[in-house]
């Protein structure tokens, strides 16, 4: 897939995700295949006037490699700035977040309430067109519409390429679903259809596995697939994507020493990029993402919670992946299995509701993500 000038390995892009695609876990899928990786979405106000928080969210890719540079505002000039600082770096693409449903950036006009201002958004697409050098690709990710009363996917993205968008991703929700409900893969459709074949599309929403990436495909004819939260914890459905896209066979989830290394690599990069303050976050992180779905993973998540130190952290998750090596290795004090069985949605309702002093006598309700996940942006 080609991005204006800038050709692009097959396989998915990483999508932007506040607090999670830092640069680790950006690391971590490049290595495994992702064809491209965005940084977390950032202010454009906030990194013009220098708030270091912000700065310091702006790495570069390790050796060298292409990224992308997130940001969102609503002011012409100042995203043109904040474009120049990403440029600056080394970004090889500049997008624009017009997407992004939460309340602190929709409340500010910002992220997906511009889907209600196409003049405004356009006008945001020129300024940041006309600063960057021409051989940077101005891209935008945004949603179908406001509401379902206000799909208007196509319009806007129209709008957006005639004055210089070289990329479109379309996030198939609307604002009002936020990541509720299931993505809609028609919006996209159409605009894949509306726009000149040779600005690429990019469809996001759902996709969690190569079934889902493959009705995607196939649903919306777009020219490629942007994971999100489905690549948290599973950096290898990059692995398995750039294979399908060659043509070469999947070659399917990790091994158990597969899982080990990578949650290493991970956690030692934690240890080099994250702040100080934020360590032992990002590795109980690690910890929690890496073992889910293994036997033993609960507890492990239970016992990182109750440590504060860095060194305590690595030592748990490399007794947690020994433990379960002995497995493989006819350990008779190991698991049977690697695996769990995944918690009936019911049983956990009702487990929940006791543990909070309720009766264990609840309706079924559907499974809900946790309130902690972050957002894709």
């Amino acid at each position: 897939m080609r991005i204006g000038s800038l050709q692009i390995a097959p396989g998915a892009l990483l999508a932007p995700m506040e607090a999670v695609t830092d640069l680790p876990f950006r690391t971590v899928c490049e290595e495994l295949g992702a064809a491209l990786t965005f940084t977390e979405f950032l202010s454009a106000e906030a990194l013009t006037r220098g708030a270091r928080k912000a700065v310091d969210r702006m790495w570069p890719s390790l050796d060298g490699r292409r990224f992308a540079v997130q940001i969102f505002g609503r002011e012409p000039g100042v995203l043109a700035r904040a474009a120049d600082m990403a440029v600056e770096i080394g970004a090889s693409v500049v997008d624009i977040n017009m997407g992004c449903p939460a309340k602190k950036v929709t409340a500010g006009m910002c992220g997906s309430a511009l889907m209600r201002e196409p003049e405004l958004a356009a006008a945001l697409v020129d300024a940041v067109r006309r600063t960057v050098p021409a051989a940077i690709p101005v891209t935008v990710k945004h949603r179908t519409g406001w509401d379902e009363a206000s799909v208007n996917a196509t319009e806007f993205a129209r709008r957006l390429v005639d004055v210089g968008a070289a990329m479109i991703t379309v996030h198939g929700r609307t604002r009002a679903q936020g990541f509720s409900g299931q993505a809609q893969l028609a919006p996209i459709a159409a605009v894949r259809a509306g726009l000149p074949a040779e600005i690429p599309v990019v469809g996001n929403g759902d996709v969690k596995d190569v079934v889902g990436y493959q009705r995607m495909k196939s649903a919306t004819a777009c020219d490629a697939v942007m994971i999100g939260r489905g690549a948290m914890g599973n950096p290898w459905i990059f692995r398995s994507l750039a294979a399908l896209a060659r043509g070469q066979p999947d070659p399917g989830p990790p091994t158990l020493s597969e899982r080990h290394r990578v949650w290493r690599r991970h956690a030692d990069l934690c240890l080099i990029y994250a702040h100080e303050k934020m360590r032992v976050h990002e590795l109980r992180k690690t910890l929690a993402w890496y073992s889910r779905g293994l036997w033993g993973g609960s507890q492990l998540r239970q016992n990182s919670g109750g440590t504060n130190d860095v060194a305590a952290l690595l030592d748990l998750g490399e007794a947690f992946f020994s433990h379960l090596a002995g497995s493989e290795q006819g350990d008779p004090d190991a698991p049977a299995s690697l695996f769990t069985t995944p918690a009936d949605p019911v049983a956990k309702s009702i487990a929940r509701n006791v543990r909070r002093g309720g009766s264990d006598q609840v309706e079924a309700e559907e499974p809900v993500a946790p309130a902690s996940m972050a957002a894709a942006s």
